[in-house]
């Protein structure tokens, strides 16, 4: 009589006890940590809230995440801030390339008017001044050649005297590709006056 009443009392006890070690922990208060604060709790339940259920809702978040990504980078493009650039940007390496090419002048990057000149040239029906125009052709190009070889030798001794430690494999062709245009339409923007010193 007594053993079947103490079996019935410690019964109850080891449920009770598994049935509260089975329950799950609250994530947001786990043990042995403080209780985390209001704002912080309510900002996890907002994106938790936020998170979609569809693949629409999915696509439609990816489409808005990726749309202020490239915004952020075009306006890095335009104010040079690091953070956002593309990676072909990135890096003080290429950051001095822009800047030693930004601060002189290249032949290359009269190319495109020059070009204008000469196609307007070559159209006039005077034989002088197509002939005219096929040496000037010749001329361009071969300054363009010559600017580009030189400048090129020069930035990667600076780039070697400067970087000595860091990954310079591209940053020549990446400064030269650049002086090839106006300097206007660089991007991102140039962030140094011509003459200055990068």
């Amino acid at each position: 009589m007594f053993r079947s009443r103490a079996k019935d009392e410690k019964a109850p006890a080891d449920k009770a006890a598994v049935t509260d070690s089975k329950q799950p922990r609250d994530p947001q208060a786990p043990k042995g940590r403080p209780t985390p604060k209001r704002s912080e709790a309510q900002s996890q339940r907002r994106s938790v809230a936020n998170t979609p259920t569809t693949r629409k809702d999915a696509a439609k978040r990816q489409r808005e995440e990726r749309r202020q990504a490239l915004d952020r980078q075009r306006q890095a493009l335009a104010g040079g801030d690091e953070r956002y650039l593309p990676a072909r940007d990135k890096g003080p390496v290429r950051k001095f390339a822009r800047d030693w090419i930004d601060s002189r002048f290249n032949v290359a990057e009269f190319f495109l008017p020059l070009a204008v000149v000469i196609l307007v040239l070559s159209v006039v029906r005077v034989p002088a001044i197509q002939a005219a125009a096929l040496w000037l052709w010749l001329v361009v190009i071969v300054l363009i050649v010559l600017d580009a070889v030189v400048s090129g030798f020069r930035l990667k001794k600076r780039l070697a005297e400067r970087f000595p430690d860091q990954n310079r494999r591209g940053a020549v062709a990446y400064a030269l590709m650049r002086s090839l245009q106006m300097r206007r339409l660089r991007l991102p923007k140039p962030q140094v006056k011509r003459g200055e010193r990068p």
